[in-house]
């Protein structure tokens, strides 16, 4: 590939394609969505995680270190508890998406398009 050369990654014969659709299996997980979900406000503990989504510290951590190792969420240690947010915007606004599709199976007028949803 031409070092000089901008190749966008939104085309169909983009070099991050592959990488896209690791990213997608990674997301296809109930409790790894709300994790994200969960981490949209703010960074939070394990067991604030574990509470949210209704599962077991140990089984949330697991997930959360998938995400990490993705770099989806990023962690920060306080004391002796870790605490994790988001990396970045980009997998809160796939979930999102993900989310207002879903509502578009269901028929009519999703909730999302009515002037006063707000995210």
């Amino acid at each position: 590939m031409d070092a000089d050369k901008q190749v966008c990654g939104r085309s169909p014969d983009s070099q991050f394609v592959e990488l896209a659709v690791e990213i997608f299996a990674m997301l296809a997980d109930a409790t790894r969505v709300r994790v994200i979900l969960a981490l949209r406000d703010g960074e939070r503990s394990v067991n604030d995680l574990a509470d949210i989504v209704d599962k077991s510290p140990a089984s949330v951590s697991q997930h959360l270190a998938k995400l990490r190792l993705a770099r989806i969420v990023a962690t920060r240690q306080h004391g002796q508890k870790v605490y994790y947010r988001l990396e970045n915007e980009h997998a809160s606004k796939l979930v999102s998406d993900a989310i207002f599709q879903a509502e578009h199976s269901l028929g009519g007028t999703p909730r999302h398009h009515h002037a006063e949803h707000a995210e």
